[in-house]
């Protein structure tokens, strides 16, 4: 199990290393994951070994946004004190993510020659 772990790692350190390194705007785990990807297209047997270990990490990410809930409630002063902006911003969003979605599918939708 120390293993699957220390690639998983080791992927996201790299990946992190080089986007500090080079100053891009990608995300550290975003390269890393992009590295354990082609790890993984390359050496199939890594697939073996990684995947009982992320599927048990999978298993557990509720508990990755204790730590955001634990903000949340640090900050709760500022929710008290601007909750009408907060709820606005959340709502307007919102409504505006479903839209893009909504006007995105319509798009790909005619692009495709389908009917409604």
């Amino acid at each position: 199990m120390l293993t699957p772990i220390a690639i998983l790692l080791v992927c996201q350190l790299a990946g992190e290393t080089a986007s500090r390194a080079l100053g891009l705007p990608v995300p550290g785990p975003v390269l890393g994951l992009l590295l354990l990807f082609v790890v993984l297209l390359l050496r199939p047997a890594v697939a073996q070994s990684v995947g009982p270990v992320a599927q048990r990490i999978l298993a557990h990410l509720s508990l990755l946004f204790v730590p955001a809930g634990v903000g949340v409630m640090a900050q709760l002063d500022v929710l008290v004190r601007d909750w009408f902006a907060l709820g606005v911003t959340l709502v307007a969003s919102t409504v505006i993510s479903l839209l893009v979605g909504v006007g995105t599918f319509l798009f790909v939708l005619r692009l495709s020659g389908g009917s409604r």
